[in-house]
């Protein structure tokens, strides 16, 4: 059988299943767990795999991860495919019959989506690995929301030993319905969290004279912290740095003595990364000493940028644009996306590709992630299967042409 004949059966395949992609996605929606606590999760996934002919390990990384092997009938690469599982604190909004029925948990980012096709998508490739050259390793991964993401734990834990390449997909709630698309390059920022305390002296205010107001420091601080990004950072760069939380509600006669901020850092290039952490910490020192008062700074560098491999990202939209999906009406050089995601941590040790699948159908509302109210047209989870699809079996059959 050719790669032409064996992709064919395989889109036939998921053609086939498609419904049942939906409803372990709607399963999973229902039963959402949050990062580094998803064990239902994980052991529905287990026993999905259970008497299937393929070598699947649990509780990896030192949890829920877990890795499915499927090995071809003829020797070749090893590529491993990605798709993370948790779920984020919110209280979903969206009405829907499945609904997320733990109260303040929801899948408000599509990874309950990635699961369920991903799950289908191997069960395929295990029917037809005899078929297959070389090794699929399906890497099921918990905890991408919480640094330190679930992905450093499952590469500490060997989830790439021997992996020659690693392929990802999101699907994307504000991208178009039957659109895929992919960047070669910087394709998602890396990021900073921080968390600054502030300490000064309370008072009366009717005395400030007395006071060291930590509430005047702190709106100093987070006015002049944005001229990071305006003063220090190359225009043709990308950065930026969000104050998200400011902590400092009290009675409206008394100068607060403590404020707390919080906020994170965003950057599209490794080299940009100490430029913004030494600023940072320049100017919260310079402002602290200026209204006579101190700090405490927890300041964490986490996700890496995220660096799609050119040869690899050409491979995947080669592959694309050959498998003729029916469900694709283009495929779309997307450029950089803002966000940040513990797939850099992959495409770190190994050359990836983390691309993105389109899940809004036009005419009906649109929701970001990580919303209340977040959606994806059920549709796109078949684009996805297939798309993954598509570009395993070129991997396997042609690899990465340098």
């Amino acid at each position: 059988m050719t790669m032409k004949e064996l992709q064919t059966q395989l889109f036939t395949m998921l053609q086939q299943r498609e419904p049942e992609i939906i409803d372990i996605r709607r399963h999973f929606h229902e039963q959402p767990e949050l990062s580094f606590h998803e064990t239902q999760t994980a052991q529905y996934i287990a026993d999905f795999y259970a008497g299937k002919d393929c070598d699947v390990q649990t509780h990896i990384g030192g949890g829920n991860g877990l890795l499915v092997d499927i090995h071809g009938g003829k020797k070749g690469p090893v590529l491993a495919i990605r798709a993370d599982f948790d779920a984020l604190p919110i209280q979903e909004d969206t009405g829907l019959p499945f609904a997320s029925k733990t109260p303040g948990v929801m899948h408000a980012c599509g990874h309950d989506g990635h699961t369920a096709y991903m799950m289908i998508l191997a069960d395929c490739l295990i029917q037809l690995k005899d078929q297959l050259p070389g090794t699929i390793r399906v890497i099921h991964q918990p905890a991408e929301e919480v640094p330190p993401g679930g992905a450093k734990g499952m590469i500490e834990a060997g989830c790439l030993d021997g992996v020659d390449h690693v392929l990802g997909i999101h699907v994307m709630s504000l991208m178009p319905l039957g659109e895929v698309f992919y960047h070669k390059g910087s394709v998602h920022t890396g990021r900073a969290t921080f968390k600054v305390v502030l300490q000064g002296k309370g008072g009366h205010g009717s005395t400030p004279q007395d006071a060291n107001d930590t509430i005047v420091a702190a709106s100093q601080f987070v006015t002049a912290v944005q001229t990071i990004v305006s003063r220090r950072i190359d225009p043709f760069d990308t950065a930026t740095v969000t104050i998200g939380s400011f902590d400092g509600k009290g009675s409206a006669n008394v100068i607060k003595d403590s404020v707390t901020l919080e906020g994170d850092v965003r950057i599209m290039k490794e080299s940009t990364r100490p430029i913004v952490e030494k600023e940072f910490k320049q100017i919260l020192d310079g402002v602290c000493k200026a209204f006579g008062i101190q700090y405490e700074l927890d300041y964490a560098n986490d996700y890496p940028v995220c660096v799609n491999d050119e040869k690899t990202t050409e491979m995947v939209a080669q592959a694309l644009t050959e498998a003729h999906i029916p469900e694709i009406k283009e495929i779309v050089e997307c450029g950089p996306q803002t966000p940040s995601e513990d797939f850099a941590y992959y495409a770190k040790e190994r050359p990836s590709c983390f691309f993105f699948v389109g899940a809004h159908k036009e005419g009906t509302p649109a929701y970001p992630h990580h919303h209340p109210k977040f959606y994806i047209d059920e549709d796109c989870l078949l684009i996805a299967a297939k798309s993954m699809g598509a570009a395993v079996l070129h991997y396997l059959s042609e690899g990465v042409q340098s």
